[in-house]
């Protein structure tokens, strides 16, 4: 335990642990603000447990968790709250205590002069240069000026960040654009489903994101903070502020692993993995392979979800390889989804139900994964049907492949970007947001009724790009984006069910019959057992091209 304090009545620190809490009573501390989150590091004690070990020394203790570099004046505000409430001296801490003497020193603004806090923070060994300009404006970041201007500005490197960049730039090569991504490293997603299916290698779906952004884009390494799109500017982390004419927001969306109970702390290990993180996706095969009998749950939560079919196709492609070593017969598979139905797109439900029965999997739908025992082995659904009781039902298992529930990022969530769910509020067919006209959205984060999957994206970029060159010449949008999604389920290795479809669920087959029926298995073996799909997504983003045409384009660009 390291103690800073930064005045008589207000101390930080790194990391506590419980068995500290006798010393800090002995230093006459009476209250303890934790301002780290949950569930950050794997070392770190809840804060739960915190509190417990605090109550028994009697003292007070408030949870005031803020994510590392995404200080907000909502959290400088609750940091406020907090202080109010609880009898002095108080000790706050987190990580390091660079977010607790960040929050102190924006609360103290508007009492000290910067120079006092500057002198103050540095004293404890904290250095608060970079929020030197906050601190002057009160603690609020000002954004009348910023530190940067660009024609456009991209928030996210994502599939749809690069292919909207590359779109632009196609289309008006001088243009200034600045892409802003906190990631080293870009990850084709989709892959991940192939690796947990022993196709593909996790190192393939990974390639450094500077390699990825097209030249002559601005790449801007920092997370974003806040929008403020009144005044056309956006907040970053350490306070600096972009400027921008316009704007197109596509970061993703947010994975919340801890929304089910106890499935952070069992991750990787007691037989339940997932396929939506890269670092688990090697642990799913392996635990394919090492699967000889007994029970695999496949769990689907509430939608949205990012590539609907994905959860599904981890459990053909281990159903699959079970059935090619004999062991399928032994294995009692269950497909837990929140949902009524398999699919939202009926036309392909058939086909698909031709391998749920070949491999004999329990389809138990309307169950909501909520909590799991990791060491017990044991799942807990919610179980909710039409004109029953909400109940609950606990599943054991041997093996368990999960998809998170997900939802947008909290950053866009709290903005005025945000509709009453939290996700982007956009035009459906020109993307372009529905309060302020100099900004766009396109990918998982927006609110149109499409599937969140990496080809809307796809179809997506160029609409948005052509629609925003548009506005720059003063015309109205000449794009439209009809919904176009697609999932191909690997439903067993070399054969594919490719659904295609667009807004309320019509069918949009883009392949010919001959290649592809999408209502029936198809053999894709230049789809997956070359291999092909990575380096051409890739290929893609860097050129702006539309990858997913027909076959023959897909060999071209390959080579």
């Amino acid at each position: 335990m390291e103690l800073k304090k930064i005045s008589p009545k207000a101390t930080v620190s790194p990391q506590i642990a419980a068995m500290d809490m006798a010393a800090i009573k002995a230093a006459g501390y009476r209250a303890i603000i934790c301002n780290r989150p949950d569930g950050e590091g794997a070392d770190q004690p809840s804060f739960e447990e915190i509190e417990a070990a605090a109550k028994a020394e009697g003292i007070e203790t408030r949870y005031v968790p803020v994510e590392s570099g995404m200080v907000t004046d909502q959290d400088v505000a609750a940091f406020g709250q907090a202080l109010a409430e609880v009898q002095r001296p108080v000790l706050t801490y987190c990580r390091t205590g660079t977010r607790s003497a960040t929050l102190w020193s924006l609360h103290e603004a508007k009492r000290r002069p910067v120079s006092e806090i500057l002198a103050m923070t540095k004293a404890a060994g904290y250095d608060m240069n970079g929020v030197a300009r906050r601190v002057a404006n009160g603690g609020k970041t000002p954004t009348d000026t910023g530190d940067a201007h660009y024609k456009v500005v991209i928030v996210g490197a994502g599939a749809g960040g690069i292919a909207v960049a590359a779109s632009l730039k196609s289309r008006k090569p001088g243009l200034e654009i600045a892409i802003i991504d906190p990631a080293e490293i870009h990850y084709y997603q989709p892959g991940w489903t192939m690796v947990g299916g022993g196709i593909f290698e996790a190192q393939e779906t990974a390639k450094t994101m500077g390699s990825l952004i097209p030249k002559g884009v601005k790449w801007i390494k920092a997370a974003v903070a806040a929008f403020e799109p009144q005044n056309n500017a956006i907040i970053l982390d350490g306070c600096r502020v972009v400027k921008y004419d316009r704007l197109v927001v596509c970061p993703g969306l947010k994975l919340d692993w801890g929304k089910v109970e106890g499935l952070v702390d069992t991750l990787g290990r007691n037989g339940v993995t997932s396929n939506y993180r890269y670092d688990l996706a090697p642990y799913t095969w392996q635990l394919v392979q090492e699967m000889r009998g007994g029970t695999a749950l496949f769990t689907q939560p509430p939608m949205p979800i990012k590539c609907a079919g994905a959860p599904q196709k981890a459990m053909y492609l281990s159903a699959d390889h079970w059935h090619r070593s004999g062991r399928l017969k032994d294995i009692d598979i269950h497909f837990c989804n929140a949902g009524g139905v398999l699919f939202g797109v009926k036309d392909y439900v058939p086909a698909l139900m031709e391998y749920v029965k070949k491999y004999d999997a329990t389809l138990d739908f309307f169950h909501n994964l909520v909590a799991v025992d990791g060491p017990a082995k044991t799942a807990t659904f919610e179980v909710k049907e039409a004109e029953r009781e909400p109940r609950r039902v606990e599943l054991a298992f041997d093996m368990m492949h999960v998809c998170p529930p997900q939802t947008a990022p909290d950053f866009i969530r709290v903005s005025p970007l945000a509709d009453p769910a939290g996700w982007v509020d956009v035009d459906q067919a020109t993307l372009r947001h529905k309060s302020f006209d100099n900004i766009w959205a396109l990918g998982d984060v927006m609110n149109a009724p499409n599937a969140k999957t990496a080809a809307a994206a796809r179809k997506q970029a160029p609409t948005v790009a052509e629609n925003i060159v548009a506005d720059i010449a003063g015309h109205s949008a000449v794009a439209q984006y009809d919904g176009y999604g697609s999932c191909p389920l690997t439903v067993e290795r070399g054969k594919i069910v490719l659904a295609e479809f667009g807004y309320g669920g019509a069918v949009k087959p883009s392949f010919p019959s001959f290649v592809i029926d999408g209502t029936k298995p198809s053999r894709a073996a230049w789809f997956l057992k070359e291999k092909m799909l990575p380096p051409i997504y890739w290929q893609a983003m860097l050129r702006g091209r539309e990858w997913m045409a027909k076959p023959e384009k897909l060999e071209t660009a390959a080579k």
